[in-house]
């Protein structure tokens, strides 16, 4: 097994200036020990995954409560194809309705995680999710 950290991009895509669920994520992944870089506010797709590629992140975590997240998942997940970065994670969270959860799933968004889900459960997520490095 490697030593290498899971890094892990936090991503506030569009107008949306609401952040704390992404700073409280981002502080639980760090605590957890993953190496995070977390965007800051009003990102664009292409901005969130150039960050991607360029920090060679294991993983996107998009925050959205804008409604607009099957944009900006879509948006993402092309994006990484685009750039042959298709192994890195998509995931998510947000006030998303249920009733779009599987779509996104389908999409290519590895997990998405509601209002009060707690953060260990994303931590178990990536720690199982994101292959080993080597």
């Amino acid at each position: 097994m490697s030593d290498k950290k899971i890094r892990v991009v936090i991503a506030k895509p569009g107008l949306d200036g609401h952040d704390r669920g992404a700073k409280v994520i981002a502080r639980a992944l760090r605590d957890a020990g993953m190496e995070i870089i977390y965007t800051g506010l009003r990102q664009t797709p292409e901005q969130i995954v150039t960050t991607a590629i360029q920090e060679d992140a294991d993983a996107v975590g998009i925050s959205v409560l804008s409604g607009a997240h099957q944009f900006y998942f879509k948006r993402v997940i092309d994006l990484l194809k685009e750039k042959n970065a298709s192994d890195i994670l998509v995931f998510g969270g947000g006030v998303i309705p249920e009733d779009d959860i599987p779509g996104l799933l389908d999409m290519g968004a590895g997990a998405i995680f509601g209002p009060g889900t707690p953060t260990s459960t994303a931590i178990e997520w990536l720690e199982k999710a994101v292959p080993a490095r080597t």
